[in-house]
């Protein structure tokens, strides 16, 4: 039996012990569905995740994307594993009825695509990258785009990716120079270059739906002349046939470190004068069109980042389960029995470490996903809560689990000890794989910069005042459990340094000035995403407790795996953020006040 890259028990706890997501099913957009519909589709969700996308992972890594004759070439099981899904109808699942999907909820399809994720993140990122595109389609694009591009992309016939990059660029957006060119056509021609586009060019689709940004020609300088279209690699005809190349040529793979298996392309839009490109919405309207997609993207990254974390911790589990070597400290006899690595007091160390950063990531996961949910089918108020809280938490759902559960994979290769950096064992691969989601979707310092600069203070602090409200809910009903009492009233006490800290720089802005005020913003990003993810962790262990006392075998063990887990982000992490908040507190000018010539 394989060893397990998630854990379906974990889920289902997350669903409907911690989030109760059955309750999404009493409103009319999701009536269709019930607990049983959720199960059968995580299920097969299971089934073709450890079926046919696992068994390429390593494979997919050794043997990464090359062109041949000019054409970009994967192993084939690539191929075949993406053709399950689209079979099972994942493409479409999250999409409306009225569009053809079976309009599952938000927090099921991220729970659905954690299998993928878990099991081959290069594989699974060719079908989240379309969904995604299709997401933005299905709100922004007109009928006519959404009949000939959308359409495919749902049953698994067109792939879709995000075009951004450019090289001159990097992640500042703001200085794109790609050019669109209105014709009397109603079309536009597009001339520009365009790198790290992921799932750029391969041969496992009709057609590729490029969603690019440009500039048309007289358009402002800066992200307000910035306009979204749809670029496809193929013209597309009336009726839904695929036309005639459309001038995007590949100029080049980029071999990372890690997702060898996912096509990181540069590519040439117009280099014949004959891109056609296709506006969707208003002109210079596009960042904020692309945003739709760039957000999603961000939760996605937090839940790749989490789900290799993940794998690399059940992996290092099961490894350090069965694995001989050494004896305790107190046994003196050299020729006594040797104890599994488990026994070792510093071996659970690092076990409950990947624990607590993984399930605590999953769970935000969810809980944001739900969030999306809830802006759905809540009324105004409803909405707008929901809508304050995602937007606060996405850059913590992007930057927190890329950095925690790449530490996770990092404590997963020192449990392997020497086999842990060889490739014989896959937590090699993972933490390579992991490294990139720090990066990817804008860095981590881009989040930090957001966080701070823009979502803590819009609308009066709202988006901030509203989730310190809901942690303290929460710590309030904790306070009330013995078992939960002590936990809560740390919590309620890094809570007050939240505030303060947070109240002290927001002071301090105008005299310090942006540059100082932002400088140490991702110090601040980890302390607020300390707290979150304890605040997420003392809500687990109150749904644990709940259960504690009446379980009995595995599912006790699980529910004490639950508090321990628990008791240790409490003991080991949260304290952190006291010296964060001292550092963060006095504007401490060491890392801005130093000079180029002093390194």
């Amino acid at each position: 039996m394989s060893i397990p890259f998630i854990s379906r028990r974990d889920i289902d706890f997350l669903l409907h012990e911690l989030l109760d997501v059955e309750q999404l099913t009493a409103h009319p957009c999701y009536e269709e569905h019930s607990r049983e519909t959720f199960k059968a589709i995580l299920d097969v969700a299971e089934q073709i995740a450890r079926e046919k996308f696992q068994p390429h992972n390593a494979e997919g890594d050794r043997n990464e994307p090359v062109v041949v004759d000019g054409r970009v070439r994967l192993i084939p099981e690539v191929k075949e594993a993406l053709q399950a899904f689209a079979e099972a109808g994942f493409f479409s699942a999250s999409h409306s009825a009225e569009l053809g999907g079976i309009q599952l909820p938000t927090v099921l399809n991220n729970a659905v695509l954690s299998f993928f994720s878990a099991a081959n993140i290069a594989t699974a990122s060719y079908a989240q990258l379309t969904m995604a595109n299709s997401h933005l389609l299905a709100v922004h694009a007109s009928a006519e785009q959404q009949r000939l591009y959308l359409a495919p992309m749902m049953t698994g016939r067109f792939f879709g990716t995000m075009a951004m990059t450019e090289p001159q660029a990097g992640s500042s957006i703001s200085d794109l120079i790609t050019t669109a060119e209105p014709t009397p056509q109603g079309h536009y021609l597009i001339r520009g270059n365009k790198i790290f586009i992921s799932g750029g060019e391969h041969e496992m689709a009709e057609n590729i739906v490029h969603l690019v940004l440009a500039r048309i020609k007289g358009a402002p300088a800066g992200v307000k002349g910035i306009s979204l279209f749809i670029v496809p690699r193929y013209r597309v005809n009336q009726d839904g046939s695929v036309g005639e190349d459309n001038d995007v040529a590949l100029s080049g793979l980029i071999h990372k470190m890690g997702w060898r298996g996912t096509t990181s392309t540069m590519l040439n839009f117009g280099e014949n004068g004959r891109c056609f490109g296709y506006l969707i919405g208003e002109p210079n309207q596009g960042l904020s069109y692309m945003f739709h997609m760039m957000n999603e993207a961000r939760i996605n990254i937090g839940q790749f980042a989490t789900c290799i974390g993940y794998a690399g911790y059940l992996y290092s589990l099961d490894y350090a389960r069965n694995r001989p070597q050494g004896r305790l400290p107190s046994d003196k006899d050299p020729l006594s029995r040797q104890v599994m690595i488990i026994e070792h007091a510093d071996i659970r160390r690092m076990l409950l470490m990947q624990k607590a950063y993984v399930e605590g990531s999953l769970a935000l996961i969810l809980y944001a996903s739900l969030l999306v949910d809830r802006q759905k089918v809540g009324g105004d108020q409803e909405t707008r809560k929901a809508g304050l809280l995602l937007d606060i938490l996405t850059p913590i759902v992007k930057a927190w689990p890329s950095k925690f559960c790449f530490e996770a994979n990092s404590q997963a290769v020192q449990i392997l000890g020497g086999y842990g950096y060889t490739r014989k064992y896959p937590v090699e691969q993972l933490f390579r794989d992991n490294r990139l989601s720090q990066i990817h979707e804008g860095t981590n310092g881009i989040q930090s910069i957001d966080l701070l600069g823009r979502k803590v203070s819009m609308e009066n602090g709202a988006a901030f005042k509203l989730l310190m409200e809901e942690i303290r809910s929460t710590i309030g009903e904790a306070a009330g459990d013995a078992l939960l009492r002590t936990w809560s009233r740390e919590l309620d006490q890094a809570v007050q340094q939240m505030q303060g800290t947070t109240e002290r720089l927001l002071e301090a802005r105008e005299l310090a000035g942006a540059d100082l005020f932002l400088a140490n913003a991702s110090l601040y990003l980890e302390m607020l995403g300390h707290v979150v993810i304890a605040w997420i962790w003392l809500r687990q262990a109150q749904a644990a407790a709940r259960q504690c006392e009446t379980a009995s075998g595995a599912n006790r063990d699980f529910y004490r795996g639950k508090l321990q887990a628990c008791s240790f982000f409490f003991n080991w992490e949260l304290p952190k953020v006291h010296h964060q908040a001292k550092i963060l507190g006095s504007l401490e000018p060491t890392c801005y006040a130093m000079q180029d010539s002093w390194f």
